[in-house]
């Protein structure tokens, strides 16, 4: 076989994805074993395993203890789509982080107070050690987990009121803007940062992935006349979703 430039790892890796992708190794075959992509690709045993590494990184294989290395199962993306900070009033926290039309989901939380680390604080532009409310949300669909949350309001703001707690009281789960609007605190701004990343051990754990797996991260932050009341990080499995966002014209 000949080679171009590129590094031979990477070569040998794209030969064996180009043939999961085009169904020449079809979902739970076995990946050729290290001595075979030796001899095929006429390359060593470190080449040969950095490839497979590089496959198992993006997904495409998985180890199955025993017994070897197989192609993955390719899920068929579903969408999460995103229309802006304004959804029905009295929107649960599912509706505002997932806004398809139909969508039906539960959620599980967990709230706790916390000093703000340096990143969140300077997220919601307050000092570090500062209190804030921390909340942990685990959404689902059909009793799958789709999306994590994990959501920040300073004290300063939500302290001593009946929305101190997102998930309790009168306007427990009615989601940020109604809880803020009850305290007379008006959202009238948010913005979102999106990046990806592999998931930490945990959110894969928590969203059925497996380690190596890439996350979407939605960095959300809602302003009042430019202070921040909430900010929170919502992570969406790569492999199974993607985030479209569908925005009004102004």
């Amino acid at each position: 076989m000949t080679f171009g430039e590129q590094p031979a790892y990477l070569r040998v890796a794209s030969d064996l994805r180009e043939k999961i992708v085009n169904g020449a190794l079809p979902p739970h075959t076995r990946l050729p074993s290290q001595a075979r992509i030796r001899e095929e690709y006429g390359v060593s045993d470190t080449v040969a395993l950095e490839a497979r590494k590089v496959l198992m990184a993006e997904g495409l294989v998985e180890g199955r203890s025993g017994s070897g290395t197989y192609v993955r199962e390719r899920p068929v993306p579903r969408m999460i789509a995103r229309s802006g900070y304004r959804p029905d009033k009295g929107a649960s926290p599912f509706r505002q982080e997932q806004t398809a039309e139909g969508a039906r989901g539960t959620w599980e939380s967990r709230s706790e107070q916390e000093g703000a680390n340096p990143e969140i604080a300077e997220r919601l532009g307050i000092e570090p050690g500062d209190r804030v409310m921390r909340t942990h949300y685990v959404f689902r669909e059909a009793g799958e987990p789709i999306m994590l949350s994990t959501s920040w309001e300073p004290l300063a703001v939500t302290g001593r009121t009946p929305v101190m707690l997102p998930e309790e009281g009168p306007l427990g789960g009615c989601g940020v803007v109604d809880r803020m609007a009850a305290i007379d605190v008006v959202v009238d701004n948010v913005a979102e940062e999106v990046g990806a990343r592999p998931g930490l051990a945990e959110e894969l754990l928590a969203l059925g992935g497996v380690p190596g797996h890439v996350v979407i991260v939605i960095g959300r932050t809602y302003y009042a006349s430019g202070r921040a009341v909430e900010t929170a990080d919502v992570v969406v499995p790569a492999d199974r979703y993607r985030v479209a966002y569908h925005l009004p014209v102004r």
